[in-house]
């Protein structure tokens, strides 16, 4: 059963297209790559999805709700939840409070419950904390846990991004390069998160350059060129397929 739906998308910047007509779908529970040369429109087609921009044409559904144009607050409320290539941590707070911070629904945010700081409020203050630390653990992040983000390397950053984002208990993850500028090691750590999640049954979608990675990872490969599908399968079908050796490697 498919997750998400993306109908005949279009975007177009000052009159350069974007996303042309592209449509593509992603069942509950796939592990789902998607590369493309540069321009091919992946972040347009995930910003797209994710909120962040308004389409100027297509259908966005999404567990079966039509969520065309709907917020990333919004989209994030009902499970869709990504990150970005670049993270965007909270520099001046802790590893600890980047990750609570993102826990929804939070009492205390609203004033009558911080006034009266309600046995519920307290209650659900120590769920926060619990599934902040269990997460922090589980990213090895522990040891930076009262650490500004701001000290934490390129790697760690996409850790902590991971743990901030899985406080929301998203159903789709959508991933901008989560591999991008971080060490080997990191790499193979962060993948290996990366599938563990979608082995415990989160539909992942991710934006990767590094081929080698995202093709050991995923299960199945969408390629775009210029704001189309260009072709999509599994990856070694795909990687092997002359469109995209033509398009991708340039040979």
């Amino acid at each position: 059963m498919s997750l998400l739906e993306v109908e005949n998308l279009v975007k177009e910047f000052g009159g350069l297209r974007a996303l042309d007509h592209l449509s593509l779908s992603v069942d509950r529970g796939e592990l789902v790559g998607v590369m493309g040369p540069n321009g091919a429109g992946k972040s347009t087609f995930f910003n797209c999805v994710s909120g962040v921009v308004l389409p100027d044409d297509g259908q966005v559904t999404f567990d079966g709700n039509d969520v065309t144009g709907d917020s990333p607050e919004k989209l994030a409320q009902t499970g869709m939840v990504r990150t970005f290539q670049h993270t965007r941590e909270l520099e001046t707070m802790t590893v600890r409070d980047n990750v609570r911070l993102a826990a929804p629904d939070q009492s205390g945010e609203h004033t009558i419950p911080a006034l009266l700081h309600t046995d519920g409020m307290k209650k659900q203050e120590n769920m926060v904390r619990d599934r902040a630390d269990e997460l922090i653990e589980a990213f090895e992040l522990d040891h930076l846990a009262d650490e500004y983000s701001s000290n934490l390397s390129g790697g760690q950053r996409k850790l902590l991004e991971l743990a901030r984002v899985l406080m929301l208990e998203p159903d789709l993850l959508l991933l901008d390069e989560p591999f991008a500028g971080v060490n080997p090691t990191l790499t193979r750590e962060i993948a290996d998160r990366i599938r563990a999640l979608n082995d415990d049954g989160m539909t992942i979608i991710l934006i990767e350059h590094e081929l080698e990675t995202l093709t050991e990872l995923v299960d199945h490969l969408v390629v775009l060129e210029q704001g189309r599908l260009l072709v999509e399968g599994i990856p070694d079908e795909v990687l092997s397929d002359e469109r995209v050796i033509e398009a991708y490697l340039g040979e």
